[in-house]
């Protein structure tokens, strides 16, 4: 059944000199947005009464020292950290990342315990987060290990939704890494979560080509013909609506994407960039394949307008909401996919 309290989301702060506190502020000073759910943010009263003060904000703070103490209808902040922290906008800092760190570590200890129910990241520097103790090149790895999970970065709005085969991985290396077994992998884990997260039940998939013009036979690359057309014939013939290998340079510019329900890029920038032209600002990044949900902004710390009070809390916004409606989603999933006569009689 439903969930009947209001959903609990978890809020790490990000990097603290970009623009993270300021769109989660942004987003919380409205009190109509404490109607779809109860917020934690995972900082410390002092840090973020500072960002409060600096965007002359009238927005009220809730400070609890563990997250078990929430209370609804508050922007709830629990103090991971007491000591003061100092600020310095746009700066590289890896002290700062350390916090980012402390942030997303209590975040997620959370989740997994079942204290939130969904965790939305504001943006982190992946430079200033190595350390010897977090060695990830961002969220989606590190939640992948702490929640046991093969995740794939997914990013989702309004009419489309990007996945990738490889995703932080150097363009030199990622015809190499694409395998028969990944490629099996990323299109299960798409195609399920169309279907719990999404409501989905019959999702069609379209794959991007590895090479350009997926290889023109053989003239510019043969990994579309050897790995990727024999992989989705394989995949086609369990009975999945799996479509491809397309080539890339018109497939978005065509329009050809609205006729899928997702569509699979080979690598970063080749569903990036098509993403973020069409839908950046309303886009959220969604890390499929893990048991519990997260989210996050389309874009990153901007650095060159941190502090100056003119960041749009647009992604964070839709971040937020679309975690609300992937978790309720999945309640409906899991509880009609029990009770399927129930579905029928709705």
């Amino acid at each position: 059944m439903r969930k009947e309290e209001k959903i609990i989301v978890g809020i790490s702060v990000g990097d603290l000199n970009g623009i993270g506190p300021e769109i989660i502020i942004k987003t919380y000073e409205d009190p109509r947005s404490l109607e779809l759910s109860t917020p934690v943010i995972f900082a410390s009263g002092k840090t973020m009464q500072f960002f409060k003060n600096h965007f002359q904000s009238k927005i009220n703070f809730f400070n609890i020292d563990t997250p078990e103490k929430l209370v609804h209808g508050k922007v709830n902040v629990v103090n991971v950290w007491k000591e003061p922290v100092k600020i310095e906008f746009g700066k590289v800092d890896n002290k700062i990342g350390e916090y980012s760190i402390k942030s997303l570590e209590a975040a997620t200890k959370s989740l997994k315990d079942g204290i939130i129910d969904v965790l939305v990241t504001a943006p982190i520097n992946k430079h200033n987060i190595q350390s010897d103790k977090f060695n990830f090149p961002g969220h989606t790895d590190y939640l992948a290990k702490a929640l046991n999970g093969k995740s794939l970065m997914f990013m989702v709005s309004e009419g489309l939704r990007v996945g990738l085969l490889t995703d932080h991985v150097p363009l030199k290396d990622a015809s190499n890494s694409i395998t028969e077994d990944l490629i099996i992998e990323k299109i299960a884990t798409v195609t399920k979560s169309l279907r719990q997260d999404f409501g989905i039940s019959k999702p069609k998939v379209a794959v991007l080509a590895i090479n350009p013009h997926a290889g023109d036979n053989g003239v510019i690359g043969n990994e579309d013909d050897t790995v990727l057309k024999p992989t989705l014939e394989k995949i086609k013939a369990t009975g999945h609506l799996v479509y491809g290998p397309y080539s890339a340079d018109s497939f978005f510019g065509s329009n050809t994407y609205k006729n899928f329900d997702a569509i699979i890029a080979s690598y970063h920038d080749q569903g990036l960039i098509p993403f973020k032209t069409i839908a950046f600002g309303q886009g959220v990044n969604y890390t499929a394949g893990l048991e519990k949900i997260r989210t996050s902004p389309d874009h990153g710390t901007a650095y060159e307008i941190a502090g100056k009070g003119i960041a749009d809390e647009s992604s964070m916004k839709h971040a937020i909401y679309a975690a609300i409606q992937i978790f309720r989603n999945r309640e409906d999933y899991n509880y009609y996919g029990k009770n399927p006569l129930k579905k029928a009689s709705r």
